[in-house]
């Protein structure tokens, strides 16, 4: 639909693309093109690159959301000339100079991070630790969070490549009050620092899933900021 802006979603850790499962038939009903990446977490760079493929898939202009760890994929994905709007769900939001690591660790860290084990050079979810991530969902969407969670590798968080979008990009910012992943006076902190117009709500880590309907209403208004 002309005019309509394009909608690109990137995920973070232990959570895949499905985490927008709903919001996408809202806005695809809508008339945005939307677009899930689906990408495998061995490295920022390659990550980066899915992202900056999905961008390059789907018609400009484009509103790029990204959850957790997604939020670090924009902020470097989103200096693509056709990216408008930033929306960044609980999210991660690391400037030029630091690392996604670097970033979290300037505030205290939270519950999920003793819920977790290393094996086979990845990082996974135990299911103990679903409370912490998803708490506020049925236990049914939980295990289905952990069945289809996206795994990374050790070192993600410490690797680096350039760009920071939201220096230049407008942006949205949700703050998960509940979260026990982000600790959420780095979402506050972050949301603050980039000027972005900010959203909080009473929530776990993941937002997009147990309040579609807000996180909706965030994405659409950042839509109607690049619709003619």
């Amino acid at each position: 639909m002309a005019g309509k802006a394009s909608i690109v979603f990137a995920h973070g850790l232990w959570a895949d693309g499905s985490c927008f499962s709903k919001l996408i038939p809202a806005l695809q009903a809508e008339g945005h093109e939307v677009y899930s990446s689906q990408h495998g977490l061995d490295s920022l760079e390659g990550d980066v690159a899915c992202v900056t493929r999905a961008i390059e898939h789907v018609p400009g202009p484009v509103v790029l959301v990204g959850h957790s760890y997604g939020g670090t994929l924009i902020t470097k994905a989103g200096v693509h000339d056709r990216v408008g709007a930033l929306v960044y769900i609980a999210a991660l939001a690391p400037d030029e100079d630091e690392t996604s690591q670097g970033q979290q660790e300037k505030f205290a860290p939270m519950p999920v991070f003793g819920q977790l084990d290393i094996a086979d050079g990845r990082i996974w979810l135990r299911e103990s630790g679903l409370g912490d991530f998803c708490g506020d969902l049925p236990a049914d969407e939980q295990k289905l969070v952990l069945a289809t969670g996206a795994v990374p590798v050790v070192d993600l968080f410490s690797q680096q490549v350039p760009g920071n979008a939201w220096r230049t990009t407008p942006s949205w910012y949700i703050v998960a009050n509940q979260d026990r992943t982000v600790n959420p006076d780095l979402e506050r902190a972050a949301a603050e620092r980039m000027g972005a117009k900010t959203f909080d709500i009473d929530s776990s880590h993941v937002p997009m899933l147990s309040h579609p309907d807000f996180v909706l209403d965030v994405i659409r208004d950042a839509a109607k900021s690049l619709e003619s």
